[in-house]
């Protein structure tokens, strides 16, 4: 079946970011000169999906407005002869492409967020974003290649290697197998201490999960942090079905950090085409100076 529907878990108070987030959601921090939450969505829209279900809060308003029409602003872009910048708005969301808006009642962890969405998504395979992790792919967008691997009939999340001392930040995989960048799962575990953990592959945020996972969230206990852990849903999903790690190929950006959020708007700023030449010569000549 293929992969049509996405869940942007949106609904996270944002805290490492304060005073920043207090009335801006964590997810419309930029990077260079879109949200975080907007290249989350591209990736998706890249990938095939043309159904987007934004888990929310009431503090989030600001994400429904991004990607809803502004017609003040479009008809005052029009009026001022601005075409570029009036299709850069008008083509934030594709036309073919649908949003909704669910609230998460209770903040309850990822688990419970990716449940909120069940009555939209239906008996459908899932990808599953968080905005938090950007992920640069130079190649194949990652995603792309987690969608056409479910497309097969079994689930896929993204995976990377992370230093051994740190792996009880994560979820983290115990491979099976390995087929070049894909791991069959042989186990999963949340958070686990270094001695325990299975590997040092960590699962990032991409998700593309078969429609069994909604049925398993609905009867997970809380686990870690007293949360319901979507981690703990994929660990029973693998008693029935295949789940695979696929280690992409790129960078992630951890921007639920502030040095994460920081290390991003540096290197995509390297990489944008109005800013490279200009940004790259200011950070030689700031080092030079410092």
């Amino acid at each position: 079946m293929n992969v049509k529907k996405a869940i942007f878990p949106v609904a996270g108070m944002g805290t490492r970011f304060l005073p920043a987030t207090k009335a801006c959601p964590k997810e419309m921090l930029p990077v260079v000169d879109k949200p975080l939450i907007q290249y989350a969505v591209e990736e998706a829209v890249a990938a095939g999906i043309t159904d987007l279900v934004f888990v929310t809060s009431s503090t989030k308003r600001a994400i429904e407005d991004h990607f809803d029409k502004n017609f003040e602003l479009e008809h005052k872009l029009g009026e001022a002869g601005k075409d570029e910048l009036l299709e850069t708005v008008r083509s934030i969301i594709p036309p073919h492409v649908n949003c909704y808006y669910v609230r998460q009642p209770e903040a309850l962890g990822l688990g419970h967020a990716v449940l909120c969405a069940k009555d939209i998504i239906g008996a459908e395979p899932v990808a599953i974003l968080l905005a938090d992790d950007m992920i640069y792919s130079p190649n194949v967008p990652a995603l792309n290649t987690m969608v056409a691997k479910a497309e097969q009939g079994c689930s896929v999340v993204a995976i990377e290697e992370v230093p051994r001392e740190q792996v009880y930040k994560y979820g983290v995989i115990a491979p099976a197998e390995q087929h070049g960048d894909m791991y069959k799962l042989g186990g999963i575990v949340e958070k686990p201490s270094v001695e325990e953990a299975p590997s040092n592959l960590s699962v990032v945020g991409r998700y593309v999960l078969q429609p069994r996972i909604f049925e398993l969230l609905a009867t997970t206990e809380r686990g870690a942090g007293g949360e319901i852990q979507l981690t703990d849903a994929i660990a029973e999903l693998l008693k029935e079905e295949q789940v695979y790690g696929f280690k992409f190929d790129g960078i992630r950006y951890d921007c639920g950090s502030k040095l994460g959020h920081m290390k991003a708007n540096v290197e995509y700023g390297l990489r944008h085409e109005e800013l490279e030449s200009k940004f790259k010569e200011y950070l030689v000549d700031l080092l030079a100076d410092s």
